[in-house]
């Protein structure tokens, strides 16, 4: 089937590019001596985790326990979680998993490692996890330099063991211009060492360095006090990255399907695309850089000005050859949301329908036991 006979709105994924996208970050890891856990929040996809592990991933870090559950089920073993855990449900749930395989866990504060504690020795199990350094974002994390109070705190919890650090450079996608990421990934590589220096110092063993986002990673994979990269919306790509120039539009894997429905106006088109597909997302941290919801592939005539929840307008800023029934692809600005929209993506090469790719990761694994 080509893709042009499919019903719309119908998400999207060129396998070929996806293919090339994964290689390439994988062949910079490589060439570096780093090692990749993507970052899976992206895909929630244990199709797309199983590809990058593959190619060559060591692990993965995921954003939920959902995430960690399904790729433990699917054989992914090395599992990372990004947040700290403090919810007695939530760290028995995680304490359970970690019999299947090996989790890390993060910690940027001492009552969440005291919580973890406590029901690892019920158990009489050890979990090692990670600090979260903050390097700017100022969402999670200790500063560089408290590293290693928040450590000697933490090493008086027999049962957790500390391996390492990490940070999250999530300020660069509030940057105004695409120039603006290199003092982000200064900063990055900055605030890693400082902490991983004063943990030394104070003679803590460290054996993991880790960072991660896409458009920082091109700057930092050549820092050799990294040693593990995390970077999640690669696989995808999308608008937000178009706008930083991190990558090209023939970058962009995932797009968005539509049918355009209606021209009530010699500019304006009406497409069967709205937020329930693509989101309101202009950004994770609100890019100034961003115009519009999304963008039309191969149409730079063509601006997406707003959304409802089952339909998108579309300005004609300049001559087109498109009209009524004609079918675009949309790249979202955001493709972490925008595939969390979905059950499932339908994989493509050379616009005939190659597979269908479930996101079998979407919402929650397990439902409460009510009785």
């Amino acid at each position: 089937m080509n893709i042009c006979e499919l019903q719309t709105p119908s998400f999207l994924l060129n396998l070929d590019i996806l293919e090339a996208n994964l290689k390439k970050v994988q062949k910079l890891c490589n060439e570096n001596n780093k090692e990749l856990w993507p970052m899976t929040k992206t895909h929630k996809s244990t199709y797309i985790a199983k590809l990058q592990r593959e190619y060559g991933a060591k692990g993965f870090l995921v954003g939920t326990i959902d995430e960690a559950e399904a790729f433990i089920n699917a054989g992914l073993d090395n599992i990372c979680l990004a947040y700290p855990i403090v919810s007695k449900a939530n760290i028995k749930r995680v304490i359970d998993l970690s019999k299947k395989a090996r989790i890390i866990l993060s910690f940027d504060g001492e009552d969440g490692a005291r919580l973890f504690d406590n029901e690892l020795k019920k158990e009489n199990l050890t979990m090692e996890y990670l600090i979260i350094i903050n390097c700017g974002l100022n969402r999670l994390g200790v500063s560089p330099n408290a590293s290693s109070d928040l450590a000697k705190k933490i090493c008086n919890y027999s049962n957790l063991k500390l391996i390492g650090i990490s940070t999250h450079p999530g300020q660069v996608y509030g940057v105004s211009s695409g120039k603006e990421i290199s003092e982000v990934s200064k900063q990055e590589s900055e605030s890693l060492k400082i902490a991983r220096d004063n943990l030394i110092s104070n003679s803590f063993d460290i054996s993991i360095v880790a960072t991660g986002s896409t458009p920082t990673f091109f700057n930092v994979i050549t820092d050799s006090n990294i040693n593990i990269l995390r970077p999640g919306n690669y696989p995808f790509y999308d608008n937000i990255q178009l706008s930083l120039n991190v990558c090209e539009e023939n970058e962009c894997s995932l797009t968005v399907l539509g049918t355009i429905i209606s021209k009530p106006k010699d500019d304006l088109f009406i497409v069967d695309v709205g937020s329930k597909c693509l989101g309101l997302d202009k950004g994770a941290h609100a890019s100034s850089l961003i115009n519009g919801f999304g963008k039309v592939k191969d149409h730079d005539e063509l601006e997406i000005i707003g959304l409802s929840e089952e339909v998108g307008k579309i300005r004609i800023a300049s001559k087109t050859n498109l009209k009524i029934g004609d079918k675009i692809q949309i790249i979202p600005n955001h493709s972490c949301s925008c595939a969390n929209m979905t059950d499932y993506i339908i994989g493509f090469k050379n616009d005939i329908v190659e597979k269908i790719i479930d996101v079998d990761v979407r919402g929650n694994s397990i439902k409460p036991n009510l009785i």
